[in-house]
């Protein structure tokens, strides 16, 4: 299980070639990120004779999900990267510039370097957007005086350096209100920090806080109990309705609006040794000025069937995607079968038959070596793969979150392995929704 980036043969992209001005693209993808290159892989695989067009200003592809266990000092960030080129499906064509308009009524698409490409299909999955400006001095403060995120390649590796270099005092984690990716990752890096410091032995004790804006601990109420259990083990006080409004890092002072039992809001002041920012987060700008965005801002689409619910060769995945799932890798895998059947559906005239069940996994690090393996569909319904109860913090699901989820998204996921919806029909598979 080869989770090395500079490790194992890359895939044959000698086809790949530039693309020129005003060109027209039959399946147009946009976004180069899980979601974008399995969704190429798999249409390369069901019809190689399908030209596919994807949009990725980057020249890098990151494995987000390991970021926590880059701030935790279980990965390094080169494990996490690997160059864009060796991941496009062979025989696609990719455009490397950002989207600055989508004008669905002419099938058309506006990028920032002034060309212009149409398409006969789209699949939309550029991913969202981190707010950082939101929060007022937060830009500035990151990578210095204990501010620190995991939700940055950039800063990732700076919260491993903070918290070896904290030696007690007050640690503030913080999480925005919803949607954000992985929302289980403000805490996972929490309890990882927590474990640290108490194994480590610190010169003082660590007060811990976790400020939230929202109202419980994890979205799913079935999963809170042992969150729960992991906040009371290491004496971490919670702090609902906090709003993280701006930082100021020399003094290392943190500033939160507050929603009391009636909603009023007042302004309190906090100081800290160390800071975890979770940035509000949002959909890209193009996406929330364009015709197919919803009211949120994301791509407005079926949830089940992932097509635009106003233009039928729209399709939406990932973050992006204005759905209720969680935001997570494992969403992707069970969408972009969905999204790549229902795509050629429409291509070929047939009725729409995949669909997706709101399927997200999140697997929560409640200490180094021990994780809660969250899985769920729409609604909240728990649905585990294993024949175990997943409230329970196990070490297998730790060695499958460092060992066997990184070689599937790499080797597997990436190359257009399917992870279809029938799956979800596991015979042994017990339902703990209560």
């Amino acid at each position: 299980m080869d989770t090395n980036p500079g490790r194992g043969a890359a895939p044959d992209v000698s086809a790949c070639r530039t693309m020129m001005p005003d060109e027209r693209a039959s399946v147009l993808v946009i976004g180069g990120g899980a979601a974008g290159i399995t969704v190429a892989a798999e249409l390369r695989r069901h019809r190689p004779d399908l030209p596919v067009t994807i949009i990725e200003p980057s020249d890098t592809h990151s494995y987000q999900p390991g970021w926590t266990l880059v701030g935790a000092g279980v990965f390094t960030l080169s494990e996490t990267v690997r160059p864009m080129e060796t991941l496009l499906p062979g025989g696609v064509t990719w455009i490397k510039e950002a989207v600055s308009t989508l004008l669905p009524d002419e099938n058309l698409v506006e990028l920032t370097d002034g060309r212009r490409v149409r398409y006969r299909h789209l699949v939309i999955c550029p991913g969202l957007k981190l707010d950082w400006d939101r929060v007022a001095g937060l830009r500035e403060a990151l990578g210095s005086n204990g501010v620190c995120s995991n939700y940055s390649a950039e800063t990732a590796e700076y919260t491993w350096q903070c918290l070896q270099e904290f030696v007690g005092g007050k640690a503030l984690f913080t999480q925005p209100a919803m949607p954000i990716k992985c929302a289980g990752a403000p805490q996972k890096i929490m309890y990882l920090a927590a474990d640290h410091w108490r194994k480590r032995g610190l010169e003082q004790p660590a007060d811990v806080e976790f400020c939230l804006a929202g109202d419980t601990l994890f979205g799913v109420p079935f999963f809170v109990p042992p969150l729960q259990q992991a906040v009371d083990d290491y004496g971490i006080t919670l702090r609902y309705k906090h709003n993280l409004k701006a930082v100021h890092g020399a003094s290392r002072t943190a500033f939160f609006t507050v929603a009391d039992e009636e909603g009023r809001m007042s302004e309190v002041e906090r100081r800290f040794d160390l800071m975890h920012v979770t940035p509000p987060q949002i959909a890209p700008d193009f996406v929330r000025s364009s015709p197919l965005a919803n009211a949120a801002g994301w791509i407005e689409v079926d949830p089940s069937t992932l097509q635009h619910t106003g233009y039928a060769n729209v399709f939406s995945l990932g973050d992006v995607a204005g759905t209720t799932n969680a935001k997570t890798a494992a969403a992707v895998r069970l969408q972009a079968p969905v999204v790549v059947r229902n795509l050629l559906s429409t291509i070929d005239g047939k009725p729409l038959d995949a669909t997706y069940d709101g399927y997200g996994s999140c697997p929560l690090t409640t200490a180094y070596g021990k994780v809660v393996l969250a899985e769920f569909t729409y609604g909240g319904k728990v649905t585990p793969t294993f024949p175990l109860d997943p409230r329970k913090p196990r070490r297998s699901a730790w060695f499958l979150k460092t060992k066997i989820l990184p070689f599937m998204y790499w080797k597997m996921m990436l190359r257009g392995s399917e992870f279809d919806v029938a799956h979800r029909e596991r015979e042994f598979a017990q339902d703990y929704q209560t």
